[in-house]
């Protein structure tokens, strides 16, 4: 990847142009670079990040997002369709949840909802309403969490913002999944929430998350269901005859589930739902400023303005496919990661991570796992590292359930391997790093100073422009 994208064919804008430029000449410009970076995805080789790969699909959802991208949520006087739009997107995923179940049970308790901006806002939203209501009902004022190691960053990054104290329990080496007993000897009188994945994002398993509910039920604490990754592949996976234990309001101690339409639910980036199964407790994190100079300022999340095309663009995506065309993508990412995982399985030196689903890690006990993915990557492959132990990661979507893509996996996979071995036997060190979202490089020291020096070298490069030259701009 170049230093400085696009710097050698367009101009680069060092200060806010004292002419403004043609659209068409924009929109030309635009083209080309969204044609190259799609050519990066589009053979299939991408471990998750897109979702759909459907051209007309994105083209569908641009036309929905460009009626109503320059509408503002927070007026819904002005535009009552968001009222619509929001409303009918929780309902139709509270639906999906089995909210139901809720209701039949007690009649006085009402589900209820946010849309967010992804899967880290529905986790953070959810961590204040625990910590908000648990002050609000039970007097807590130094609240904890108890979570998997293996439950997404974003739970740690919500409890540094919001004072919440996490206490990580590790899971077994070789189910990658959370003992309840481990979780109850961590639980206290100051526990607001206990975490289950479904599936996780290192590994695509699916935590007990009904032992986890008697468990929460029995101490009297929530339990969050982060189904961010796998809730629009899960919710079918039974249907279709995949043996995946129930993770939903089904589950009498499930308090709250996060979901991301805009992961296998194909919108736009920058859409999730957080799901409450007792409306109170969404309530318990609104904000109230009463008597601000601006107006009495009521806030039911923590974002303010919200483009209203982030809202048209996901109710279309959800209406356009149904349950029909939901269970049929699912179908067709099933059967394909589990081609795959066959795959990797036929080379006795390489080893699934526990019993996963449509997204799977895996490792090796032979060589460093990321030889492998060193090799495949000259390949087009782009895999996610893992660590402790090192892994490779491989969320499947619809580009991988292309003709071709399995196969080449299958033979680039056996090349890797012997590439593998190769690399061990002459004591060579791996490039691939274990960081979240992939960078170029390996990453290979863990002091927090150093993760924070290369943050800041990371984040300056991809903020910086080419040096000014003689002959450039």
């Amino acid at each position: 990847m170049s230093e400085f994208p696009y710097a050698d064919r367009f101009p680069v804008n060092r200060r806010l142009p004292e002419q403004g430029r043609p659209r068409q000449e924009i929109l030309d410009e635009l083209a080309v670079i969204a044609a190259e970076e799609d050519d990066t995805w589009a053979g299939g080789r991408i471990s998750g990040t897109i979702y759909s790969g459907d051209a007309e699909h994105y083209a569908f959802l641009t036309q929905a997002y460009g009626r109503f991208a320059h509408v503002n949520a927070l007026q819904r006087d002005l535009c009552p369709s968001m009222t619509r739009f929001e409303g009918e997107i929780i309902a139709m995923v509270l639906d999906l949840m089995h909210a139901e179940a809720v209701t039949e049970a007690d009649p006085g308790i009402e589900p209820a909802g946010l849309v967010t901006s992804g899967g880290t806002g529905s986790i953070l939203h959810a961590l204040l309403a625990y910590r908000e209501h648990a002050r609000a009902t039970r007097g807590i004022t130094i609240p904890n969490i108890v979570k998997p190691e293996t439950a997404h960053a974003a739970f740690d990054k919500g409890c540094h913002l919001f004072g919440i104290e996490a206490r990580t329990v590790p899971v077994d080496p070789e189910t990658t999944l959370v003992s309840p007993a481990d979780v109850a000897a961590q639980i206290d009188q100051n526990t607001i929430a206990v975490i289950g994945s479904a599936g996780s994002y290192p590994y695509g398993t699916v935590d007990p998350i009904e032992a986890l509910g008697e468990l929460a039920a029995e101490r009297g604490v929530g339990l969050h269901v982060d189904a961010c990754l796998g809730g629009f592949i899960l919710a079918f996976a039974n249907e279709l005859g995949h043996p995946v234990a129930l993770f939903d309001f089904r589950v009498p101690g499930v308090t709250s589930i996060s979901i991301d339409t805009h992961k296998y639910g194909y919108a736009p980036k920058g859409s999730s739902v957080l799901l409450f199964r007792d409306k109170a407790l969404r309530t318990a994190q609104y904000f109230h400023l009463v008597g601000w100079s601006g107006g009495k300022y009521m806030s039911p999340g923590m974002d303010g303005s919200r483009s209203g095309g982030l809202l048209a663009a996901t109710w279309a995506a959800l209406v356009q496919y149904g349950r029909e065309g939901y269970r049929r993508h699912a179908a067709e990412i099933l059967t394909t990661a589990a081609a795959m995982r066959a795959a990797v399985t036929a080379h006795p030196e390489l080893r699934l991570m526990g019993r996963p689903t449509f997204c799977f890690s895996f490792t090796s006990n032979d060589f460093d796992i990321y030889h492998v993915a060193d090799f495949m990557r000259p390949h087009g492959w782009r895999f996610n590292g893992q660590q402790y132990p090192n892994a490779i990661h491989m969320a499947v979507t619809r580009p991988q359930t292309r003709p071709g893509v399995v196969a080449a996996f299958t033979a680039d996979l056996a090349e890797a391997v012997g590439y593998a071995r190769q690399q061990h036997a002459a004591g060579a060190h791996p490039q691939l790093g274990a960081v979240y979202g992939g960078v170029e490089g390996g990453l290979t020291r863990e002091s927090e100073a150093f993760i924070a020096a290369f943050m800041n070298a990371m984040l300056d490069t991809q903020q910086s422009l080419p040096p000014v030259t003689e002959t450039g701009p």
